[in-house]
């Protein structure tokens, strides 16, 4: 079968990233309850052969600039389409499994995704920890087959790129190293310690009660991160309104986007982690939630808006590969870190909840607490990581390090029996502190450039839609550099966490 040309290449491609996008969409939110990636990745089985791959590399080579970007992009998807054909079947099994898997609760049992959402409602302490047991060993019975996936994809990654170490792997797909920003963020989380500490004690006895154990179990967390006693105050009913009006006043009009489409219906199987698909930016965005009452469904809406508005926001006449396709995540994590830090700012919880201001600066600590420790989880997670990948080849891929390295980052247990459920492909957990970093720039540029109440000033706005439309083309470095920082300095991160 001869190569198609790059143009043809990507026009295929552009129609296959959209019907898998379409079919993890389903998936996603319950309308579907089995998952068939592998039919699609069959249909589509011309675009990933090694003859395919070499005409890319040679397109590549001869290619200069901005074409050779591009293009560089289209080979990635293509290496990455070589190993999906491979294993598409065993994704998808796994995928139903997950999807098939029950947890017993009460007199009865509960989807899996059912139970990893009540997680965050349950109201008894001692009921969140059983019901996270049960969540644990339902997922953890498929550790086996994650371990195995996990193995044949490395094998199949190390043979079609020629690079043994996944870690080098990555950085080479990435185009940035790992290490010096596992270095930089462990410093930050040192250098906020301190404050953490202090932070950490009161807002646990105030979220889980004086009788919480000295370190919770990570099943609490989700109820952490919902903020749930302040329900009352941040009712899902108001979610969507006051996450709209809160766009409005920088300019964004999301519902007149023509190309987001919203998903916030709550269904038995529809995932509880809010995402955005995008499908076929710009013309179609799926910005996917699943409120449950709290402070979190604002930050989780305005977090995707981030995503959406981005992606809804580019060029329509940007190639492919400068719409959609990304060499990682951490470009348009800024915004969406940028969006949803708005709940961390005081002003913002008086003026839509109409607080006195000591309620409204107690409100937008306990968020900036939420956000601080999930940093922290996420900075140990990428060590834990790092070193899982680095003795991969040798010993398949253990647990040694992740209980002790997030439990000692957050003060939360998190047991050795979740590392792989946790762990997210891509290093992905390394583009959300890349992010985390340059939206703590951008916040400092803001303040200083627009104003101290950015978020909801229309100059923001303005700034944010000239990024837009450059789609995914620059990466998150070459931002830091237009906003004078440098790709790795975390000093405004470290301030607003000291805080």
């Amino acid at each position: 079968m001869s190569a198609l040309s790059v143009d043809e290449f990507e026009g295929r491609l552009e129609r296959y990233g959209i019907e898998r996008s379409e079919e993890a969409r389903a998936v996603r939110v319950g309308e579907k309850e089995t998952s068939e990636q592998a039919a699609i990745v069959a249909r589509y089985a011309d675009l990933f052969t090694r003859p395919q791959l070499e005409a890319l590399r040679e397109a590549e080579d001869a290619a200069e600039g901005v074409a050779r970007e591009s293009v560089a992009r289209l080979r990635l998807e293509c290496q990455e389409g070589l190993v999906t054909r491979e294993l598409a079947e065993r994704e998808d099994e796994l995928e139903n499994a997950l999807l098939a898997a029950r947890v017993p609760w009460d007199d009865g049992e509960l989807p899996l995704r059912t139970a990893q959402a009540r997680l965050a409602t349950e109201t008894d302490y001692h009921r969140r920890d059983a019901l996270g047991a049960g969540v644990i060993a339902a997922s953890a019975a498929l550790n086996d087959e994650r371990r195995s996936l996990l193995g044949a994809r490395h094998e199949l990654e190390r043979g079609i790129t020629g690079i043994d170490a996944p870690v080098a792997r990555s950085e080479a797909e990435k185009g940035v190293a790992l290490r010096p920003i596992a270095d930089a963020v462990d410093t930050a989380r040192v250098e906020s310690t301190q404050a953490f500490e202090p932070s950490r004690n009161r807002w646990l006895d105030r979220l889980l009660g004086p009788d919480r154990d000295d370190v919770p179990e990570s099943a609490h967390m989700a109820w952490i991160r919902r903020l749930s006693p302040l329900e009352a105050t941040y009712t899902k009913e108001r979610s969507v309104p006051v996450c709209l009006a809160t766009l409005r006043a920088m300019g964004f009009d999301l519902e007149s986007e023509p190309g987001i489409r919203t998903d916030l219906e709550d269904r038995p199987q529809k995932a509880p982690r809010a995402c955005v698909i995008a499908t076929d930016p710009p013309r179609l965005v799926h910005l996917i939630t699943r409120a449950q009452g709290g402070v979190h469904d604002y930050e989780a809406f305005l977090h995707e808006a981030g995503h959406a508005l981005h992606y809804a926001g580019c060029d329509p006449a940007l190639p492919l590969a400068f719409r959609r396709l990304s060499r990682d995540h951490a470009l348009t994590e800024i915004y969406s870190f940028l969006l949803d830090s708005i709940a961390r700012e005081p002003a913002w919880h008086a003026e839509h909840f109409r607080l006195a201001d000591a309620e409204a600066r107690e409100n937008a600590e306990a968020a900036a607490f939420s956000n601080t420790i999930l940093f922290r989880r996420y900075s140990a997670k990428l060590g834990f990581e790092l070193e899982f990948w680095r003795r991969f080849p040798t010993d398949g891929g253990t647990d040694a390090g992740y209980e002790e390295r997030l439990t000692a980052a957050t003060g939360i247990h998190y047991p050795a029996a979740n590392h792989l459920a946790d762990m997210d492909a891509g290093f992905y957990s390394a583009d959300y502190l890349r992010a985390w970093i340059r939206a703590a720039q951008l916040r400092a540029y803001l303040r200083r450039e627009v104003g101290q109440e950015w978020w909801r000033l229309e100059g923001t706005g303005d700034l944010l839609r000239d990024l837009f439309r450059e789609g995914t083309r620059p990466s998150t470095e070459e931002i830091a550099g237009r906003i004078g920082f440098d790709p790795l300095d975390t000093a405004p991160l470290v301030s607003e966490m000291r805080a």
